[in-house]
Order: C-alpha cells, then sequence, then structure tokens
C-alpha cells in the first residue's frame, strides 16, 4: 500500500494544499480529503482481499486534556526571539499578546519545532487540547512534512477555540476566524480576536455572554462561508451585532490576502 497528499480538486487551497490523501493497495485507489471529506474510489475492489478479523471498536471518548498535553504545554515557550515569531511575520501576522494561547514549542530529535496553540472550551475556558503548526529550522515557512498542522491525539477539539487574546481583552466586540494564522492576519483590522480551529466549530460556537459584537472573518470556500453564516445567524437572532468578512478570491483566506496570494 503506499500514500500521497495533494491539493483537494474541491476545496484546493492552492499547489502547497495538502489535504487529499491518494492510497492505493490490492484493491485499487481511494481520495479522501480531510477537509472537506470528498471521496473517490476508482477500480476499488477488483481483487479481493483475504477476509480479516475486524479491530475491536474503541468507546472511550475523547479526553479533555491530560498530563501529557499538559506537559507539552510546560515546555512551550514565548514567541517572542524564536522561529515562531519569524514564521509568523513572514506570513504578515500579527504576535499575540504574552499570554496568548498561541506559543513556541522547541524542536527535538523527533519533531520540528512548532507553533503550539492551547484549545479550550468556548464557554468555560477549561482546555481540551492543542493545535501545532511545524515549521522549517529557519522560520521561513512550514517545515514541509506530510502534516505540517495537527491536533493532540485522543483529544477533544469539538466546542474549543484558540484565545489568541485573553478573555480579559474582550470586552465589547470579537473578532473570529478559522485558523492561527488567519486570525493573526486580522488581527491587523481587528482585535482581539480568536481562532475556531476549524468550520465545524466556527459553525457551532455558541453566543458567548458579555459580547455584544462579533466579527468573522471567513474563509472562501463552501465550508469556511457555509460556517460562518450559521455561527452569524444565530448570533443575529440571539440580538448581537454582527459582520461576516471575506476575501474576494475563492480559496483565500485573510492570511493569504495579508501575504500577497490573494486579493
Amino acid at each position: 500500500m503506499s500514500t500521497t497528499r495533494a491539493p483537494c480538486p474541491v476545496c484546493d487551497r492552492g499547489p502547497r494544499d495538502r489535504a487529499l490523501a491518494r492510497t492505493e493497495d490490492e484493491r485499487g485507489v481511494v481520495e479522501y480529503c480531510h477537509r472537506c471529506g470528498y471521496t473517490k474510489a476508482e477500480n476499488y475492489e477488483r481483487r479481493p482481499l483475504e477476509p480479516v478479523r475486524s479491530a475491536p471498536v474503541k468507546s472511550e471518548q475523547p479526553a479533555e486534556w491530560s498530563d501529557r498535553a499538559e506537559s507539552i504545554w510546560r515546555r512551550t515557550q514565548p514567541l517572542r526571539g524564536t522561529v515562531g515569531q519569524i514564521y509568523l511575520e513572514h506570513r504578515g501576522c500579527m504576535l499575540p499578546p504574552a499570554d496568548s494561547d498561541l506559543r513556541f514549542l522547541p524542536g527535538s530529535d523527533k519533531y520540528p519545532p512548532s507553533l503550539c496553540a492551547r484549545v479550550t472550551n468556548a464557554e468555560t475556558n477549561a482546555p481540551l487540547s492543542l493545535h501545532f503548526t511545524r515549521l522549517a529550522s529557519d522560520g521561513r515557512g512550514k517545515a514541509g512534512t506530510d502534516c505540517d498542522k495537527l491536533l493532540l491525539g485522543g483529544h477533544r477539539k469539538k466546542g474549543g477555540v484558540v484565545r489568541l487574546w485573553p478573555d480579559e481583552c474582550v470586552t465589547h466586540g470579537l473578532a473570529l476566524a478559522e485558523g492561527i494564522e488567519s486570525a493573526l492576519a486580522a488581527a491587523h483590522l481587528f482585535q482581539p480576536v480568536w481562532a475556531a480551529v476549524d468550520a465545524g466549530n466556527m459553525a457551532q460556537l455558541p453566543v458567548l455572554p458579555g459580547i455584544e459584537a462579533l466579527t468573522i472573518y471567513a474563509d472562501h470556500d463552501e465550508a469556511g462561508l457555509k460556517a460562518a453564516k450559521e455561527c452569524a445567524r444565530r448570533w443575529h437572532d440571539a440580538g448581537r451585532e454582527v459582520h461576516i468578512r471575506a476575501p474576494r478570491a475563492a480559496g483565500a483566506d485573510a492570511a493569504d490576502v495579508l501575504s500577497g496570494v490573494a486579493a
């Protein structure tokens, strides 16, 4: 069996996109997009395999934080003066405050240096998981692995956000974007801002007490626009002021606009 990564034909975000996994084995070829769920099978099961015993279904619920997550988080450092700062500035992003839930995780023999974000419950601020962005050693780009952006395995992200600005900075209004880099690009226009981690979390963001206005910086793709509209509708129905901002170019996000990739 062999697996390669490539841009998705449905939600393609450019030549560096690696959301689509293409797997080929004795049964044929299957393509699956880990972002939008696009699936395609070619000549699948053209040669039957020997029956195998199914693995037992795991019933465990995803963890909400853990000793492992806490141990990793304790190894993180403030962004300033690290390749994490170089990477964000190279992408045209604004650095968040020092008490942000986005920090820098030094590299090791096994892993490259990374941006490390703590994902917390949007309503309670309880820690849930960690999000990693693997970086090149000089900070001038991502590491170039098969999965440069990933969540800590076995941990819950549903209902979570990355508080790029802490709660005490959120008084009257809040901005929200899907990804961390999109949010920090949008921070040039509006602060405070949080990242929703993905479109699913953005769509389900609950109406939070004390926030009278929400500005949503949507990714310009089907999932991103749909999530922004669903979130906006719920907040509007609750009597809150809501605005949606999106790049004009299809497939772009706020970070692409700031870096000159899209307008």
